[in-house]
């Protein structure tokens, strides 16, 4: 009887998984646990691939034996054409290719952009060095887009999304770069503008050659502008935001040099009263910030030099963000010798939010100054803390123009020639999701920022410091104790039951 109803039971069991098996075939469903849904498509994705006119086709180029530290990327990114074509309503099809079969599916790689990359493995217990392809070509009709070479970590989604919006994008909307002597210019940026040219035309624009600024642009691009900007060109900044036009404003007017260890104050350009007038002052304080990061220091012990990583509140590093479209996705930002910005609001009219702001333990110090490297910080020198680094503005004029002030201008400058050096990550990121906000195209920032990238620990201070390090010690001490008098509690109990003859 009993064999029999396990017989029944899992008979039931057996039945329940293969009907479950035959409803996932028909209805999909599944639960994305990420911190950033990495492997749900994001809202952007779903309104291109929904409103799709033209089949897209995906020949996704792969070998097929890849190490095991990125076989992975290949089962992520099948995974992720199969949302996308369950959404594209049969207008986004792909295959994957192994062009190791081959020489003409090796070359037709080639001739498409993917190219092999080299990759070490270890196969009986010798090192070797394999060709490997990686690589995904997009293509509809005569338009092509290639991703040569999918990396781990990459943003799968937004490179897969946005190479079809640039095959589908009929025209690029425009953005002036506004040109200035001894300025930044467009070469300075290569970082910045390699996002931006995904979805838009970026231009120089010398403000002086032209009695108006056209709108055209859908925003302007103002950068570190050194030299002062004659009256006339402000004019034709207010007549381009009153029409509806936007501008993106990274400017400080603090001057640092790490090699003479000298802070002080730029000349003024013009451009404080013209922030004045539009309800923000920009002070000529160098703002500090215990959240920070680190300089490279020399330092001698002994007969030795060494180098050591200091930490350095004049570059604050933002890790906290207010709730705005800009921030969405960002993990850290780090604005080196910044101006604190202040929100006066001339004009009742104009809506200011603030989008950066510094740590709660942070401040301001005088200029000019001395930067001491090896200076011991202590709680006292953070006394203003929240000091606004960022801010938007809107309702600027009859036709609701926009601004983006950042209060400084060398946190997206790679610089050129031999002292070009690559910047993070998410402070390009910052001044795209910015740029794309100004000019009303906010779908691609959850995508371009999706994915957790940095978990700094959190400060803690000295006395919890302490109790941890202690605790850490005489925890597992106090455990064990524990534990014996426990053991023995209950054997000296187990005895006297023994001699009163209870042996259960």
């Amino acid at each position: 009887m009993k064999k029999s109803k396990l017989f029944v039971q899992g008979g039931m069991v057996l039945a329940i998984i293969v009907v479950v098996n035959l409803l996932s075939e028909v209805a999909y469903f599944r639960v994305d646990f990420t911190e950033d849904n990495r492997y749900t498509l994001g809202k952007a994705t779903r309104n291109v691939l929904e409103n799709l006119d033209e089949v897209i086709t995906v020949k996704a180029y792969f070998t097929e034996e890849l190490p095991a530290q990125l076989g992975y990327i290949k089962d992520e990114l099948r995974d992720q054409f199969v949302e996308y074509e369950n959404r594209s309503n049969g207008n986004f099809v792909f295959e994957f290719i192994n062009p190791n079969t081959s020489d003409e599916l090796k070359q037709e790689a080639i001739q498409n952009g993917v190219r092999p990359v080299s990759i070490n493995v270890v196969e009986d217990d010798q090192r070797q060095q394999i060709q490997a392809f990686m690589g995904v070509v997009i293509q509809a009709d005569d338009k092509k887009e290639v991703i040569p070479l999918v990396q781990p970590g990459s943003g799968l989604e937004y490179e897969i999304t946005t190479s079809i919006k640039k095959i589908i994008l009929e025209k690029k909307p425009k953005i002036g770069m506004i040109q200035s002597k001894n300025g930044v210019s467009l070469g300075a940026i290569p970082q910045l503008l390699q996002q931006l040219s995904v979805m838009y035309e970026i231009v120089p624009f010398n403000l002086s050659d032209s009695s108006v600024i056209t709108p055209n642009y859908s925003c302007l691009i103002w950068i570190s502008p050194n030299d002062t900007v004659p009256s006339a060109d402000f004019v034709k900044l207010n007549q381009y935001l009153d029409m509806g036009g936007n501008l993106f404003l990274a400017y400080s007017n603090i001057s640092g040099d790490l090699q003479t260890a000298g802070i002080s104050t730029k000349p003024d350009i013009g451009l404080k009263s013209w922030l004045q007038l539009k309800g923000i002052s920009l002070g000529d304080e160098v703002v500090i910030d215990a959240a920070c990061a680190s300089v490279t220091v020399q330092q001698r012990q002994g007969f030795f030099t060494m180098n050591s990583q200091i930490e350095f509140p004049y570059f604050p590093q933002i890790r906290e963000f207010e709730k705005h479209p800009i921030t969405v996705g960002l993990e850290s930002v780090m604005l080196p010798f910044s101006s604190p910005l202040r929100i006066i609001r001339a004009d009742t009219s104009l809506v200011i939010n603030a989008i950066l702001r510094t740590s709660e333990m942070s401040g301001t110090q005088n200029t000019p100054g001395y930067m001491d490297v090896q200076k011991k910080w202590s709680e006292q020198d953070f006394s203003a803390p929240d000091q606004i680094l960022a801010l938007s503005t809107e309702n600027i004029g009859s036709n609701n123009g926009r601004m983006v002030v950042v209060s400084n201008g060398q946190f997206i400058n790679n610089g050129e020639g031999q002292e070009a050096q690559q910047l993070s990550v998410d402070n390009i990121n910052f001044a795209a999701n910015a740029i794309d906000w100004l000019s009303d195209d906010t779908g691609l920032i959850s995508l371009r920022t999706k994915g957790i990238t940095s978990r700094p620990i959190e400060a803690i201070d000295d006395s919890t410091k302490s109790l941890i390090k202690y605790g850490n010690v005489f925890a597992p001490i106090l455990l064990i104790l524990i534990y014996g008098f426990i053991r023995r509690s209950s054997v000296r109990h187990k005895r006297q039951k023994w001699t009163q003859g209870d042996y259960s």
